[in-house]
């Protein structure tokens, strides 16, 4: 997990190969006869916050369930957050942590071992229907009855009951716990020195035109200069693409809200559109001509001096992180979030429910196991894995958020809190607390959320879809050439003086041979579907 950011596990498992006879599941269930249990009283609970209606403990012997997921913290046993797991549920947590490095491959020998852990995550939402389907994953929904937190989250809010069909499997039964309400609102977007703006008298845009003619003016004042710098790479065509209306969280599938029906972004007007803009500035010396190939150093070199490169496209917490890093040198440095770019006005819509692959094996503890989930998805478990326990770890002063063992740290992030009490280990989050760290911003990212939030500057969100296996497998046959085909003539195109409309309708041809339509087919009949089951 990155400083400030938090980062799912982005785990694609092409070879899947699941055993599921005899899957235990990994539990750990003593055989020693336990000590009479003592039921949590009313009250007792009650100190523990909001539980959303399910009782503590969950259980009533001594139950460890395994769990894989990623940490480099190798003090996790000896954490705050599993030993308050285990005193609030009765439940031992045996965890079983890797580096984001090493997870993937982890993961890929586990499940082809079919020694499944009780809980873990990672996987696409395919390979998880497809686990599923040959039994070893706990289907939630026959378990609703004893899931108060999921089942009102999920299922009784309309606005959230889509992922029990979009998410599920062809027979309908849902193997993914999601997680609520991670996405800050803005997390990504345009930035641009202030600073040097000031300086020059150049206000910032407020449209694509605008854009332009400051970056011309940067120019004019610095003329060795490459007024706009990316470290992106090929997908600055994807990042810039909401502006042109042809963003969308299945890039470069997206639907058009006023045709209602789906589109692929590479053969659309609008994305020439894009393209022809980015050529423009490109052939002004306005675009930095390593757009497509710069490396996080060079990058920062350039956004960190005063005559390199002034605008740039990357995550908010960039701000203050820059500004930090050369306030010795240039104490005036004002690195701001930016109005969007394009036609449209807007960013992108982040979607209010995550998915990260967090399932249950179908081993003897499964409802045990399931039931944990929900705890953490509850007010009061959510509080504990994303701030902690109040008047311990740590107080609210003023309605800020103080860790007093942490006071003489540089920054208590996230990473922070997992390295000290276990907090905030991915695949254990589930409805992250809106008044932890992370959703505490620095002056300069409040007025990237305001700026965007206050003039409802986004993109509509796209459908989530359920594909068959038949549409699946078109779509992994499909994406991977079609994405390198389009981001090699999309670079030629901005690049190339030589490239222009001819250019364009031999692509057009090229897409077509293919399989751009039989592409784009897939999800326009997922959305058949997905409208018919309204």
């Amino acid at each position: 997990m990155n400083q400030g950011m938090v980062k799912p596990a982005l785990l694609a498992l092409t070879a899947l190969s699941v055993v599921v006879g005899g899957c235990s599941g990994g539990s750990k269930e003593t055989t020693n006869t336990p000590a009479t249990p003592t039921p949590a009283a009313p009250a007792a609970q009650a100190n523990y916050g909001d539980t959303g209606g399910l009782k503590l403990p969950i259980v009533d012997k001594p139950t460890t369930l395994t769990w894989m997921l990623v940490s480099d913290n190798a003090k996790l046993p000896d954490s705050m957050v599993v030993k308050e797991i285990e005193k609030r549920t009765g439940i031992k947590l045996d965890i079983q942590a890797y580096s984001s490095q090493t997870f993937k491959d982890k993961l890929k020998v586990v499940v082809a071992s079919g020694k499944l852990p009780d809980l873990f995550h990672g996987l696409t939402v395919a390979e998880i229907n497809k686990m599923g389907a040959q039994g070893a994953l706990a289907p939630i929904n026959n378990y609703l009855d004893k899931l108060p937190n999921f089942k009102k989250l999920y299922v009784d809010t309309a606005e959230n009951n889509w992922v029990m069909k979009s998410w599920s499997d062809e027979k309908n039964n849902m193997y993914i716990w999601p997680i609520y309400g991670l996405n800050r609102d803005v997390n990504h977007g345009f930035l641009y020195r202030k600073d040097i703006f000031d300086k020059h008298g150049i206000k910032e845009w407020t449209n694509t035109e605008e854009f332009y003619q400051a970056l011309k003016k940067l120019k004019e004042a610095y003329p060795q200069s490459y007024p706009y710098a990316s470290k992106t790479k090929e997908n600055i065509f994807r990042d810039w693409a909401y502006g042109w209306g042809t963003g969308g969280t299945g890039y470069p599938a997206y639907y058009d809200e006023k045709a209602k029906t789906w589109k692929l972004a590479y053969t659309q007007p609008e994305f020439k559109d894009q393209l022809d803009f980015m050529k423009k500035l490109y052939a002004e010396g306005l675009l930095d001509p390593e757009f497509i190939t710069d490396t996080d150093a060079s990058w920062t070199a350039k956004m960190t001096t005063n005559n390199k490169s002034f605008v740039t496209f990357d995550w908010i917490g960039r701000l203050d992180a820059f500004a930090n890093q050369v306030k010795s040198q240039n104490p005036e440095y004002n690195l701001r979030y930016a109005n969007p770019v394009g036609p449209t006005g807007n960013v992108r819509s982040l979607p209010k429910i995550s998915n990260f692959g967090n399932v249950v094996s179908n081993g003897a503890n499964k409802e045990i196991a399931l039931k944990l989930l929900d705890y953490l998805t509850s007010p009061s478990g959510s509080s504990l894995i994303t701030m902690g326990i109040e008047g311990e770890t740590y107080t609210l002063e003023n309605g800020k958020l103080v860790y007093p063992e942490l006071k003489d740290a540089p920054i208590v992030d996230l990473k922070a809190l997992e390295t000290k009490y276990g907090m905030w280990l991915e695949g254990m989050y589930f409805r992250p607390d809106k008044r932890s760290v992370y959703y505490k911003f620095s002056e300069k990212e409040q007025e990237a959320q305001d700026k965007i939030v206050k003039n409802n500057k986004f993109e509509p969100a796209d459908p989530e879809l359920k594909f068959t296996d038949a549409e699946t497998k078109t779509l992994a046959e499909l994406r991977t050439a079609i994405d390198k085909a389009a981001n090699e003539f999309s670079t030629k195109y901005v690049m190339k003086k030589e490239f222009g409309d001819a250019q364009w309708n031999e692509w057009l041809q090229t897409a077509e041979k293919m399989g751009a339509q039989k592409f784009i087919d897939a999800y326009n009949a997922a959305q058949q579907r997905y409208n018919e089951a309204k």
